[in-house]
Order: structure tokens, then sequence, then C-alpha cells
């Protein structure tokens, strides 16, 4: 993913179960800068074909949108696994999320079929993050971003499952999974691949979720999945440049533009040292910036 791909947009990602055709359908409508159409954990076994068939008609009303719309499919280990890729791959999302990713050939199996069926390049892998395996070689799936014909694009943190895995309980265990977190971002950031956070459980508590949201930017995500609407005008807030680095990083690119600086890989910029990557990091706000402009016109009636 190159630097200008990071600019895009996933603030807020929804999940929506895919055996409610109404919440699908209503998908179309929100505020989400993307929506994972959800086949695995959301869906019951015994629903699990009338949740593809669901998907198979939403994609046909809807064959493009302005929102990155993603399909969770279960397991290729699974019974649901090779059906739900299928059905994914018919309906061309601009990704597929692979679950419980433990090492490379999960992600890789998954690239295969895709490959071998000429699936367009455009459509993508997202991998889940959600066992302490998968935390291990977070690294190793992260650098497959290197490798064009592997397809990943994107990590998310499935926070639930791997406090569980982990053996962590209690209202306190997110603090206890920071390190794991860590790990997982730093991946990303050394794959140059986007980096999602997990899930708020409780969709009332609207502070918890908010302040969970600001610590997840502080920590380098680049956005939060989540489990209800009412998450995602905070989410975007929390995800989004604020005016006054905007308002920075726009007169930080000012001056490394201007006559007296031109050329230079360093220059004093109100008071402190200033570095081409400082210059960098400007554009790339800049350009987030710009995308959330964007978006919030996109949604204006």
């Amino acid at each position: 993913m190159t630097d200008f791909d990071r600019a895009q947009l996933l603030r807020s990602v929804l999940y929506v179960p895919c055996d409610r055709p109404r919440a699908v359908s209503k998908s179309e409508t929100l505020a989400a800068d993307a929506v994972i159409f959800d086949l695995e954990d959301a869906v019951a076994p015994g629903a699990k074909a009338e949740a593809r068939e669901t998907v198979r008609t939403h994609f046909s009303a809807f064959p493009a949108s302005e929102k990155v719309r993603v399909i969770r499919i279960n397991a290729l280990s699974t019974p649901w696994g090779t059906e739900d890729l299928l059905a994914a791959r018919a309906a061309v999302p601009d990704a597929i999320l692979v679950p419980k990713v433990d090492d490379v050939a999960d992600v890789l199996a998954v690239t295969d079929a895709l490959n071998e069926t000429d699936a367009p390049k455009t459509m993508r892998l997202w991998a889940m993050i959600e066992t302490p395996r998968g935390v291990l070689n977070a690294p190793a799936i992260a650098d497959l971003a290197g490798r064009p014909d592997a397809r990943l694009d994107c990590l998310v943190v499935g926070t639930n499952d791997l406090a569980k895995e982990a053996g962590m309980a209690g209202a306190t265990a997110r603090q206890h999974l920071h390190p794991l977190l860590m790990q997982i971002v730093l991946a990303a950031k050394a794959g140059g691949i986007a980096i999602l956070d997990g899930v708020f459980n409780d969709h009332l508590d609207q502070a918890g979720f908010a302040a969970e949201c600001r610590q997840g930017a502080e920590m380098g995500f680049d956005g939060k999945t989540l489990i209800h609407p009412s998450q995602i005008a905070p989410a975007n807030a929390a995800f989004a440049p604020a005016a006054e680095e905007i308002e920075r990083a726009e007169r930080l690119v000012a001056a490394f533009a201007s006559e007296d600086n031109a050329g230079k890989g360093v220059i004093t910029f109100e008071g402190s040292m200033a570095e081409l990557l400082h210059l960098k990091q400007a554009e790339r706000l800049l350009a987030r910036a710009a995308a959330a402009a964007r978006r919030e016109r996109s949604e204006s009636p």
C-alpha cells in the first residue's frame, strides 16, 4: 500500500451481520468509511447459506459504493469457508477479510484461490489477527504486502478473541492487551499497510467508546471496527485530523515550499527543527484531511 493509499479513510469500519437483510441494505445509507459484511462469527451455522444469499442479493442491487466494502468469510478449514469464498468472489467486494489468521499460509490459501479464479487485482485481502500465534507471526503476515500477488492491504485486530485466547478476562482486560496490540501496530507500520483496532462491546457507553477511540488513534491505529451505527460519528471524529493539526501541517508544507527553504532537507519551523520526514507526515495528514472533507461533502444532503 502506497502513502497515497494510506490516506484512504478507514476511520469507522462497521460489522454488519449478513443474516439481517434490513441491516445489510441500510448499510449503504450510513456514514461509515467501510462496511464489513459478516458471514463468520455474527452468523449462526444454520443461517450461513441464507447469509450468503443476502450478500449476493445486496451486491447485485448495489454493484458500486462510495464506501470500502469488505466481506468476512469463514476460515477455509471450516465447513462454510469454500462456499463463503465463492460467494465473496462473485460479489466482487473491495476486499475479503480472512479470519483467525495464524500465519502467512492462511492468507496465501485465499490468495491462491482468488488468483486461480482470475479475481480482479482490485479485490484485496484483509487479515484478522486474533490469536496469540497470529500476534507472534504478525510481522511475517504484514510483510506479505510486499508481494503484489498476495493482495494484502490491512490487518484487523480481533480484541475479543485475542483476550479470550490469551486467557485475559474482566473489564480491564484491554490494558493488559496493550503490549500485544502494539506488536500488531508495529508489524502493520513496517509492512506499510493499514491497521484497525478491535470493537468496543458496549455501544451504550458513549464516553468509554470515545476514550478508547482516542487511545487507539494515539497508539497508531488508522481506525476502529464497530458493532453499532451509533459508534460511527465518534470514530470518524477521533481518527480524523483536528483543525489545529491541519493548520500546522499547512504551515509546515508552505514553509518547505518557500523560496528561502527551497531544496533544503532541514529547516527551522516555529522554533523547532523540521526534517523531510516531518514534511512527509504533514502531507500525509493533509491527504487524510482532504479525504475526510470529501467524505463529509458526499454524505451531505
